[in-house]
């Protein structure tokens, strides 16, 4: 695979809580002049992004119940809405992670579907057709939960699922941290649950080239990562 292409896959993201302008900023310059698929910012730098990339090829990105999912799914399809609106063209959201955990996977698909059909609605008025992609948080989830999750996603109509936020804090029966983000083996677990008929996102850690190449192998069809420039420049 070629640097290209590579880049091509690779969501350059900037989600920090005191990101500035001028982070935004070199984020869009970094992502043109590299040609990765996107830029993922916090919603409230959508509007700014898509001013930066205006006749670009790169998409904006941005996240929706973020990080915790628990935003009840009214607020969530109408920030998607939002979002679109705004300039995005791709949405990334967080599962109800609660009623994952509980079993209650109607509930799941049920969030997943409204926030894609708010999206697309939106889309659709504008003349353009934004991407879903469905954040399971897989570190909270056991193997059949990531299962049953990314099926819910595929039976909602999302485009991608997509491991973690990055954000998460798991931790072991002795309060000990646990890894928070992609792995080989989710990912292999989401690509042969969804098939070749979804995309498949690895987020959270991936910070070289060697990992970016570990998680393509797997299934992976797009990277989240803040270290796109070093990946692509180390491939």
């Amino acid at each position: 695979m070629t640097k290209e292409a590579v880049a091509k896959m690779i969501d350059h993201t900037q989600l920090s809580a005191v990101a500035t302008r001028a982070d935004i900023e070199k984020l869009c310059a970094e992502a043109k002049t590299h040609g990765f698929a996107s830029v993922c910012v916090n919603p409230v730098y959508v509007p700014f992004a898509a001013s930066l990339l205006s006749g670009s090829e790169v998409k904006v990105c941005t996240v929706i119940g973020f990080p915790l999912g628990a935003d009840a799914t009214e607020d969530k399809a109408a920030q998607a809405a939002n979002s679109v609106e705004k300039g995005a063209d791709e949405v990334d959201m967080v599962i109800d992670i609660g009623a994952a955990k509980e079993g209650r996977f109607d509930d799941v698909e049920r969030d997943i579907f409204y926030v894609v059909q708010a999206a697309h609605t939106v889309g659709k008025s504008m003349h353009k057709n934004p991407v879903v992609k469905v954040i399971l948080e897989t570190c909270y989830l056991t193997d059949e939960e990531i299962v049953r999750t990314s099926k819910c996603a595929k039976i909602a109509g999302a485009d991608f699922v997509k491991t973690s936020t990055g954000f998460a804090t798991p931790k072991d029966a002795d309060g000990k941290s646990l890894p928070n983000g992609a792995s080989v083996h989710a990912v292999k677990l989401m690509r042969e649950t969804v098939g070749d008929s979804m995309g498949v996102k690895a987020s959270g850690g991936i910070r070289s080239a060697q990992t970016a190449r570990e998680m393509i192998e797997a299934g992976a069809s797009r990277l989240g990562t803040s270290s796109g420039v070093s990946i692509v420049e180390g491939w």
